[in-house]
């Protein structure tokens, strides 16, 4: 395994970070048990949570992920030997389960984690990230920005604020975001000079073969600021393993199970996805270690967040670490997003 330095905190995450989103709804406790112990035999310690988990999002499983892996914490001992990221929900109407509709103000950030805590069995959070912004801005597949000043809501110095006060009572060892974008990490990087406040270590935002606009306006930031990217959809919800071309529905599979995620799944996009599965295979890969090692390898990079159903995927995604590309698939690649750049962002 290889491993990374998260932000300038000398904190060393595994290139390589276990999602948990399916723990709840997909998998079991005892099957998601299986999971977190194979991914730390094979030497990942960063495993990424959150709050609103399992997905998809509903009052009746809400808590359940976070309850697992603090079940394993729990039976393990291993607290101390992982990192444990996990986050506060964001706004919206579509999860008003979570404490009537959560806002990203101190009383409710209070609350989320000492929910987080309670549940994952632990007194402290090595990562704790925000979800998604409280202002109406462009991410969930939203590429255009279109200005709504009136529903900003909560300002990021009032949660910033809070998150700083987290890390001073020792609860919270470093802070991140997810779903930003530049202006807003900006945002939390000047707040933070100007207050004194910790600084972001992480932004965890969507990045895959199909994906690619974290390198627009972000991947700068990370480089001369050291906030690395949390690449969650490596393999853009399955999509880009091939395993649903020619209108497949795999039993079990997350799209099979829930259509409505269909961020990845738009007509126009099969192509691309045909084109990436066959460079794969003619170069003797599989099409999604492919995928993944290809995310592994970008220099801006923290961690890659993987996430399975099943051991034998598991294994796969891990083994990807191990996976060195060619010069020459790297072009391929590129020429294949040059032709056709961020299809489903």
């Amino acid at each position: 395994m290889d491993y990374s330095n998260l932000g300038e905190t000398g904190i060393q995450v595994s290139r390589i970070c276990l999602g948990t989103m399916t723990f709840g709804e997909q998998n079991s406790q005892k099957e998601s048990h299986c999971q977190l112990d194979l991914a730390f035999e094979r030497g990942v310690n960063f495993f990424d949570t959150a709050e609103m988990y399992p997905i998809p999002p509903k009052a009746a499983t809400q808590g359940l992920t976070e309850t697992y892996v603090g079940h394993w914490l729990s039976r393990t001992g291993l607290r101390d030997k992982v990192i444990l990221a996990t986050k506060v929900t964001g706004p919206g109407d579509w999860i008003a389960h979570i404490r009537g509709g959560p806002r990203l103000d101190e009383r409710q950030i209070r609350q989320a984690l000492e929910g987080s805590l309670t549940r994952l069995r632990t007194d402290y959070i090595d990562l704790y990230q925000v979800h998604w912004p409280e202002r109406r801005t462009n991410f969930f597949g939203h590429l255009g920005y279109r200005h709504q000043p009136e529903n900003d809501g909560v300002p990021i110095a009032e949660t910033l604020e809070v998150l700083a006060s987290l890390v001073e009572e020792g609860k919270v060892r470093t802070i991140g975001i997810s779903n930003e974008t530049p202006w807003g990490v900006m945002q939390y990087l000047n707040l933070a000079h100007q207050h004194g406040w910790p600084r972001i270590v992480s932004i965890q935002n969507p990045y895959n073969l199909l994906n690619r606009t974290f390198e627009i306006g972000l991947a700068e930031f990370s480089h001369r600021e050291h906030v690395g990217l949390l690449a969650y959809s490596p393999l853009a919800f399955g999509v880009l393993s091939g395993k649903y071309l020619n209108g497949a529905h795999p039993p079990g599979a997350r799209l099979t199970l829930f259509p409505h995620y269909a961020r990845y799944s738009a007509p126009h996009i099969e192509s691309i996805v045909r084109r990436y599965v066959d460079l794969a295979k003619s170069h003797g890969l599989t099409p999604a270690q492919m995928a993944l090692a290809y995310v592994n390898s970008r220099p801006f990079l923290t961690a890659n967040i993987i996430g399975a159903t099943t051991l034998k995927q598991l294994a796969e995604d891990i083994d990807s670490i191990d996976i060195e590309l060619t010069e020459e698939v790297i072009a391929e690649i590129e020429a294949i997003h040059a032709a056709c750049p961020n299809v489903a962002p």
